[in-house]
């Protein structure tokens, strides 16, 4: 059996901009996306700390070292700029996997720049 896991989180992210009028996705700085081990076009879950909104959309790269966490289309009506965020990526891992799983965090600070 496969089961769906939190396979690698970035933790504390700072939304930098929201952008309505984008077909959808959320913009994620290089950086981020190579230390998460989150893939560009893979989908994802934004859960806001501010308003408790949860988002599910895919993921687009931005620039290395920019900081950089947009929430684009219909996603952007879910947060504003200066909110809190995790954003949760899933996996299906089979159970012997699942029970020996440990998932990749990676910590930021307020400019979305790693920490841990």
């Amino acid at each position: 059996m496969l089961r769906q896991m939190c396979i690698a989180k970035i933790h504390g992210a700072v939304v930098t901009e929201t952008e309505l009028y984008y077909e959808g996705s959320i913009t994620i700085d290089r950086d981020l996306l190579e230390a998460s081990g989150i893939l560009v076009n893979e989908r994802v879950q934004v859960v806001n700390l501010n308003n408790g909104a949860r988002t599910e959309t895919y993921v687009i790269e931005g620039g290395p070292g920019s900081g950089i966490i947009c929430l684009n289309g219909p996603a952007a009506r879910n947060a504003e700029p200066g909110d809190e965020v995790h954003i949760l990526c899933y996996g299906l891992v089979d159970e012997e996997e699942a029970r020996d799983l440990t998932v990749n965090v990676v910590d930021v600070d307020r400019e979305n720049r790693i920490t841990e």
